[in-house]
């Protein structure tokens, strides 16, 4: 419940910021019609998307499982990551198109010191925004908090590049704002790339990363009861695994003998493996001696 009100604030929070950014660069950015500014418009736009994206699958994801969905539900927080993503470099998409009209267009760009200003209080709050969100990140490791901290962090890097052109536009380099206007369409084009490919990996059941795996190797090795294990698997659910595997004991143990060794091990690896969300043993009795 902790996790899923801190990232609840974390969304609303973004939300707001977000509104009020994109409500004062689009106006100063279509009054000057300064292409770096309307690019980082666009970007607030998507921003306040993600957030609002962050809070819908953070409410679904939080939910306990149920009888139609037994692992819960913890894969929303994926699935709406993925659609942050494809709305991300959609936008990217529209303000390149829209800055290469205007460099062909020769439209004017009129510079004035909101410009500047606008900047500064995006910065700011940006820079506010992501302090908060990747303090919660590296808490709870919610993938909606990653994006947002992330995005959170790009716009501020967006942000003093717009800043640069509106500088360079006071001195009459107007196409600096276009180019940059460009770079920062591709930024967003990159994170929304790579945001793309996490988020597939896990709707798509990627495995468990090999330092997991290694660390729930190392704990198997440390009972000397198992002769042996095989059939590794891992299943992603939400931000965390189910993993299972097979283990082999001594033949002559009891059922009861051979299944609390493997309910130990369950309970280590659980305790021990913050990746771990479920751990599912089969015990197999074997006639051979573990081998030293």
């Amino acid at each position: 419940m902790d996790r899923y009100n801190s990232t609840k604030r974390a969304s609303i929070l973004g939300i707001l910021g977000n509104i009020f950014l994109l409500i004062i660069k689009g106006i100063v950015g279509f009054i000057s019609n300064s292409q770096s500014m309307i690019a980082d418009a666009f970007n607030s736009f998507g921003d306040v998307f993600s957030s609002l994206m962050t809070y819908i699958g953070n409410r679904i994801s939080s939910k306990e499982p149920d009888e139609d969905h037994n692992l819960g539900h913890g894969k929303a927080e994926y699935i709406f990551s993925f659609l942050i993503s494809i709305v991300m470099f959609l936008t990217s998409i529209t303000v390149i198109k829209n800055a290469i009209i205007t460099y062909i267009n020769k439209t004017p760009i009129s510079f004035n010191y909101y410009l500047i200003v606008v900047c500064i209080i995006t910065i700011i709050v940006k820079f506010s925004l992501f302090l908060y969100t990747n303090k919660l990140y590296k808490k709870d490791k919610n993938i909606l908090v990653k994006a947002n901290s992330k995005d959170h962090r790009n716009d501020c890097f967006i942000t003093l590049l717009t800043l640069i052109s509106s500088i360079c536009g006071l001195y009459g380099y107007f196409i600096v704002d276009i180019l940059i206007g460009i770079i920062i369409s591709l930024w967003i084009a990159y994170t929304a790339i790579k945001l793309f490919i996490e988020s597939y990996d896990v709707l798509m059941d990627k495995s468990i990363d090999d330092s997991a795996k290694d660390k729930v190797v190392e704990i198997i090795k440390r009972h000397d009861e198992v002769i042996k294990f095989n059939h590794f698997n891992s299943t992603p659910v939400g931000y965390r695994y189910q993993i299972s595997f097979t283990i082999f004991v001594d033949g002559n143990l009891s059922t009861f003998e051979s299944h609390e060794i493997a309910n130990q091990l369950e309970r280590e690896i659980e305790k021990e493996i913050d990746e771990v969300y479920l751990t599912v043993i089969h015990v197999n009795p074997s006639t051979k001696n573990k081998k030293k």
